[in-house]
């Protein structure tokens, strides 16, 4: 993993930040492997995908430049909290003021505040993440009128009746429809 990251950095004119989400590609990059890259002048940073003790170890061992998000919407209170730098979101997309409220909260150390807008965008979050990413962002985007399009093999969308709840859940804050449609986060199981 060290070997192909630093030969994409050596051969970039551009700065990277490392996406870490063994969800996605079956493999875990360590802290350990993320901090030797840390050291390389163009990895400037990562969206963490793993979990909060490996961020929480990485944000006390970086370096000091080294830009240290999280990727998981769900996490982004306690990462800001930990120390994080921010987020890469998928649920600003659609819920961008409660994101930057949260954060803007977290900032001004009113965690009470954030932690009671993180309870209420927790489950807006798993509807997002109900069905394999990016099948319910886009059933919400487009119906709010932006043109997200379908998805793309290999990936479908989000069935219609499930697509309507979870279009409930994100916009509208429906919470009935949360009980009956999202059961939590879909992660691939590896």
């Amino acid at each position: 993993m060290y070997q192909h990251f630093k030969a994409i950095a050596d051969a970039s004119n551009l700065p990277i930040i490392i996406y870490n989400i063994p969800g996605r590609v079956v493999v875990e990059m360590t802290p350990e492997t993320m901090l030797r890259l840390a050291e390389h002048p163009n990895i400037i940073g990562v969206k963490e995908c793993t979990s909060l003790a490996n961020m929480a170890y990485l944000i006390e061992h970086r370096p000091e430049e080294f830009l240290i998000y999280t990727g998981e919407d769900g996490d982004a209170f306690h990462a800001m909290n930990l120390g994080a730098d921010g987020v890469i979101s998928v649920a600003s997309h659609t819920n961008g003021d409660e994101m930057f409220e949260m954060l803007d909260a977290i900032e001004h150390n009113d965690i009470k505040k954030a932690a009671a807008i993180q309870r209420k965008f927790i489950p807006k979050v798993n509807a997002l993440f109900s069905y394999p990413s990016p099948a319910p962002v886009k059933a919400v985007l487009n119906y709010m009128g932006f043109a997200a399009g379908p998805t793309r093999l290999p990936l479908v969308p989000a069935p219609e009746e499930d697509a309507k709840r979870i279009i409930k859940v994100v916009v509208d804050g429906d919470y009935e429809a949360t009980k009956e449609t999202v059961k939590g986060v879909l992660r691939p199981d590896y």
